[in-house]
């Protein structure tokens, strides 16, 4: 092997291995390892393979609107035929040999009036455009509900991982105290191993809390179709306003019916489907077509000239076509019949929209309530249990406290911790959803 060949063949390793580089850099500078909501959001938008398949509906939509909007023009075919004959003898007696033909010609044929169809048909096709447009933002709303829902419960976890990891610690605490007790003979051995029993119990919760968040972590991550990203985490929000004015019912209504994507969708489906009966109903009108064509031909014979031929068989015409329906053997009937059964369901599938809609506004309204109720509860109750806990402790610490009472005060405020942290982001989650109905983008 020669030096240049070598220096040619590291030249292509270097280089292959610096595009491997990058594009490594690339994906990592596309994936980073903290997300915060918006970003979520944002990938969710743009990679979503459900979201993706909408889109390319959407652009199938557009190449029929493109095609009904063809119909209008003229269409121009070419056409070319040569054919080849042998024969052993020729009729006249003459020795056989080899005979040729051949035909060229173009034809055009242009719809001038076909009873609205054509015109009805385009604009059919697009108010499909703008229903596969309207199909994505409803899907793209009822992403951002999951993702939302998804990034909030991750939070829950992490917030409690860290009580978990303080009730953790503070049962070390207390064991230790208990053993120096024990050893001292100020307390008995059963006391020793209800703090190590505590202990545990604490130690398998806190293992639970951060079970539950890897699995949520999943969770978000298949809503967001992201690969294997074993450093994946969200951003914990400095805070999170679970408590805010509710906007009133019947203007939150009263926006999502009118605004909706939903429902501009589902009225999108009745223009369509009275469209289809104007398609159909031109079945029963005539269509007028101007056609026209030009070609020529030649075939050898005795006096063969192509050329000549060329000339003497070059023929033009031209015509126009007139075509009345008058008995399609029930097609048209049927084509009607089937556009208002169309329409009917349309509007039925609309009102079910609205009917839907306003009952899920309402539900998101009620528990928008219920949620800031419960949460001004939970945290009143926890207020009272953590000062009873925090008393209980104190009185641990100095050897006057009951350990019966002092667990049960214990339990209560662990109950109390988790109703609170359940409390502020159900209240936050469902703040967010009732108003997004009403147009609000999704803000922690």
């Amino acid at each position: 092997m020669s030096k240049l060949t070598m220096k040619i063949l590291l030249l292509l390793a270097v280089t292959c291995f610096s595009l491997r580089g990058f594009s490594q850099d690339t994906a990592l500078k596309v994936l980073p390892p903290i997300w915060d909501l918006e970003a979520c959001l944002q990938y969710a938008k743009t990679n979503n393979i459900q979201l993706k398949s909408l889109q390319l509906d959407k652009q199938s939509a557009q190449q029929d609107k493109l095609l009904a909007e063809s119909a209008l023009l003229p269409d121009l075919y070419g056409s070319a035929s040569q054919s080849f004959n042998h024969y052993n003898m020729a009729t006249n007696g003459n020795s056989g040999g080899l005979n040729y033909s051949g035909s060229y010609g173009l034809s055009s044929s242009w719809t001038l009036y076909k009873g609205g169809y054509l015109k009805t048909d385009i604009k059919q096709k697009d108010l499909s455009v703008q229903s596969a447009n309207f199909a994505i933002l409803e899907n793209e709303n009822d992403i951002t509900l999951q993702i939302t829902q998804a990034y909030l419960s991750i939070l829950v976890d992490k917030e409690s991982i860290i009580y978990n990891e303080d009730l953790v610690k503070t049962s070390q605490a207390q064991l230790e105290q208990a053993k120096r007790q024990f050893a001292a003979g100020s307390v008995a051995r059963k006391v020793v191993a209800q703090f190590e029993a505590q202990l545990a119990s604490d130690k398998y919760n806190l293992t639970t809390s951060q079970n539950a968040q890897r699995q949520d972590k999943i969770s978000l991550k298949q809503l967001l179709q992201l690969p294997d990203a074993k450093d994946f985490d969200v951003v914990k929000p400095d805070t999170v306003i679970s408590t805010a004015s509710i906007t009133d019912l019947s203007t939150v209504q009263q926006y999502a019916l009118q605004n909706r994507p939903e429902i501009k969708n589902a009225e999108l489906g009745v223009q369509i489907s009275d469209l289809g009966l104007t398609k159909a109903k031109a079945g029963y009108l005539p269509s007028l077509t101007l056609g026209a064509g030009m070609g020529t031909s030649y075939a050898k014979d005795p006096n063969y000239n192509a050329f000549r031929q060329f000339d003497n068989n070059f023929y033009q015409q031209a015509g126009l076509t007139l075509s009345i329906p008058i008995f399609t053997k029930r097609q048209n009937k049927t084509n009607v019949a089937k556009a208002k059964i169309d329409i009917a369901q349309s509007k039925l599938a609309l009102e079910n929209t609205k009917t839907t809609l306003a009952l899920n506004t309402e539900k998101a309204y009620i528990n928008a309530q219920n949620s800031q109720g419960q949460f001004a509860s939970a945290a009143e109750q926890l207020k009272f249990n953590q000062e009873v806990y925090r008393i209980a402790n104190q009185e641990l610490k100095i050897g006057v406290a009951n350990i019966v009472d002092f667990y049960q005060q214990r339990n209560l405020y662990v109950q109390a911790m988790q109703s609170y942290i359940q409390a502020k982001y159900n209240a936050a989650l469902a703040a967010r959803i009732y108003e997004f109905y009403l147009g609000t983008p999704i803000k922690l």
